[in-house]
């Protein structure tokens, strides 16, 4: 863990989480309607593949009108806030907006292995989870099912859902998209995977996703501000950026690290992801065909330090079990 920790107090509205004062007071069916429209000639990212997804067509995500889900479990391996002591409700989407040739859930997020659901079966995953004592509903790849989410929410309102949302994302948003969000989402888990847009055409076929990423990544900051953490340290609302070093410096870390502390704050909480290996297609480019070095990964630690960056968590060489990944079935 970095040094000098910050914790932040919490100071929360009286309709906690805040989808519960946007359901009450009838925000949340203008959100989704909004939301929909969007899916009308797809422009839900920032690929905008203008399909109709309404009438089932498919574009980069490879995924309709209804959300795929390939599992929902407590998850005991993501950063300890999130995590806490009793799991973060995890709801795992099939598909994807990025095409990383080293995704590490390529089984889903890339040969859509899962199922479709109806957004009342989803919703039913979120009350579940709920009553196994998650702490949070924690969304992973939510940008292409953005809007089925958000219907599905609102059908579990009424059904008692009131544990906070956790938008696990690999920040490849639209802004627009992400400001729909801000009467409906507490807690931002949001990646940034590159720094250069040619790296991220190359090895997530994720073009301008720098551009994307960062103005995203400024609005989720603006919404949530800083992690705000309760007495037992965990996370209630606030923003907490993933960044996964990747071998020969291809993720542009001294770029990223800089960008964070003079855009969004210095005192952001940053996860500094150690466990890269060479997953799915990764064996066929040579620069990130191997695990980074203990030398790499103390390159980026030292761009941390640089630029003034010490809440969150780094690893040491062996990495952390915690962030090593669990076995993920599919229902």
């Amino acid at each position: 863990m970095l040094s000098r920790l910050k914790t932040n107090s919490v100071r929360l509205s009286n309709m906690y989480p805040i989808y519960l004062e946007s359901y009450n007071n009838g925000k949340l069916n203008g959100i989704i309607d909004k939301a929909f429209k969007m899916l009308e000639s797809c422009c839900i990212c920032p690929r905008k593949c203008k399909v109709n997804r309404l009438n089932d067509e498919r574009g980069f995500c490879r995924i309709g009108l209804k959300p795929k889900v390939y599992n929902f479990m407590p998850h005991h391996g993501e950063e300890p806030p999130i995590s806490g002591t009793r799991g973060s409700g995890t709801i795992f989407f099939s598909g994807c907006n990025m095409a990383c040739v080293y995704c590490q859930n390529y089984e889903f997020s890339q040969l859509d292995e899962g199922r479709e659901v109806e957004f009342e079966e989803l919703a039913t995953f979120m009350l579940q989870l709920q009553d196994m004592g998650c702490h949070n509903i924690n969304l992973v790849t939510p940008t292409h099912v953005m809007p089925q989410i958000l219907k599905s929410l609102e059908l579990a309102v009424p059904k008692g859902l009131k544990i906070p949302i956790v938008y696990n994302t690999g920040g490849y948003e639209l802004p627009g998209a992400i400001k729909l969000l801000e009467a409906i989402v507490d807690i931002y888990l949001a990646d940034m995977r590159y720094a250069d847009k040619d790296m991220a055409i190359k090895y997530s076929s994720a073009p301008d996703y720098p551009k994307f990423n960062q103005a995203a990544l400024k609005e989720m900051h603006r919404q949530v501000d800083l992690a705000q953490l309760d007495n037992e340290g965990i996370i209630k609302r606030g923003l907490i950026l993933r960044h996964l070093v990747l071998p020969n410096n291809i993720a542009g870390t001294d770029k990223i690290m800089k960008f964070i502390a003079e855009e969004l704050s210095k005192d952001t909480y940053i996860s500094l992801m150690s466990q890269y290996f060479p997953c799915y297609k990764a064996s066929q480019f040579k620069d990130i065909s191997r695990r980074i070095t203990y030398q790499e990964y103390g390159d980026a630690k030292a761009a941390m330090e640089k630029y003034g960056l010490y809440n969150g968590w780094t690893q040491d060489g062996r990495g952390l079990e915690r962030f090593a990944g669990v076995n993920i079935k599919p229902m």
